[in-house]
């Protein structure tokens, strides 16, 4: 993330993003984004093995009013406004819960853990049709396999780590045509662990990955092609199920990001489209619904995290909710947290 309000340095030219194109559909809502523990690909060896995406609806001014009164009321100064800082400043427990009461009903941290968006993108890149819906809410009938397969590799051992790390190598490099070891060491990595017995509903999630199935997504991937989302990319569905519960089926949803390279305008122009042909919105004829076809994503300005206080308090949000050894069970953070998070729901 980019420095706070005042910090030195030279400016580079933002990059990404998607503005609004023309009037927005009916009622729309402003909310700044950002997020904490993002890896890049990193997704088996990063130090965070979670991503936090934050987000708040605060105008400028009551962002400015907040950071102040933090200041002020506690004493803090402006380098300690980054979450590590924050958490070990005098009177830190005092702050933070004055600063997350001060947020609820105003904000929404939405939760990946990284290990279980993984194995969402083996279910719904691998066992069905790719989509930019994978690893959301609007993928929802493939989550009971992926959490099947989750819980028992994870009691697997070691092969769980095989197989994990065959799926990111599968679908990472890049090469001018599939790589049949690459392919085959995937395979070999499947039937490892099935060998190390799952139990039945896991090892049909294994058994139903067909080579050919797989070997198309893979020369796709290797094509360029771009209707399949990025598969090791978390910041996309993290950023769908944010507008969607901004939305509520009923109001467009304009983003605010601070500057994120994962955010191109290609990415964010497909996510849109998905968002808008994904079918649960409330039917058109309801009163306040969303028009049928009108996405609830109206576009996606990037910002300099420096020039934008709300963005800063996003910044904050997120990092404070990474850094919760317990953000599931927490008092002061489980109100903010996305109901849609994709994590297990049992821990």
């Amino acid at each position: 993330m980019a420095g706070m309000v005042g910090d030195p340095g030279v400016r580079t030219p933002l990059q990404g993003g998607l503005p609004p194109i023309g009037a927005v559909v009916g009622p729309v809502v402003e909310i700044a984004c950002d997020e904490s523990g993002f890896s890049g690909t990193n997704l088996l060896h990063s130090t965070a093995p979670v991503i936090t995406h934050a987000s708040v609806d605060l105008g400028v001014d009551e962002a400015v009013g907040l950071i102040t009164a933090l200041r002020s009321g506690f004493r803090f100064a402006p380098h300690e406004f980054k979450s590590g800082q924050f958490l070990r400043g005098p009177g830190a427990a005092e702050a933070l819960e004055w600063f997350l009461g001060a947020l609820w009903g105003r904000a929404s941290v939405h939760l990946v853990d990284k290990e279980f968006f993984l194995v969402t993108r083996i279910v719904d890149l691998l066992l069905t049709e790719p989509s930019y819906a994978a690893g959301t809410r609007l993928a929802q009938e493939h989550r009971p396999a992926a959490l099947a397969l989750y819980r028992a590799g994870r009691a697997a051992g070691s092969q769980w780590d095989v197989f994990l790390a065959a799926f990111v190598d599968l679908v990472r490099t890049k090469r001018r045509q599939p790589d049949h070891r690459i392919v085959q060491r995937f395979f070999d990595a499947r039937d490892a662990l099935a060998r190390t017995g799952l139990g039945t509903r896991a090892e049909a999630v294994l058994d139903g990955l067909s080579t050919a199935h797989v070997w198309s997504v893979v020369t796709r991937l290797d094509n360029e092609d771009r209707s399949i989302p990025p598969p090791l990319e978390p910041l996309l569905p993290a950023l769908a199920e944010t507008v969607l519960t901004w939305s509520g089926g009923r109001r467009q949803v304009l983003v605010v990001h601070d500057e994120q390279s994962a955010l191109t305008a290609d990415r964010l122009t497909r996510l849109q489209r998905a968002l808008a042909d994904d079918g649960t919105a409330p039917a058109a004829a309801t009163v306040g619904a969303l028009p049928a076809g009108v996405s609830p994503l109206a576009g996606l300005v990037m910002v300099d995290s420096r020039d934008d206080p709300r963005v800063q308090v996003a910044d904050l949000l997120a990092g404070v909710a990474r850094r919760s050894p317990e953000i599931r069970n927490d008092a002061l953070l489980q109100p903010l947290l996305s109901p849609t998070s994709l994590h297990d729901p049992e821990g």
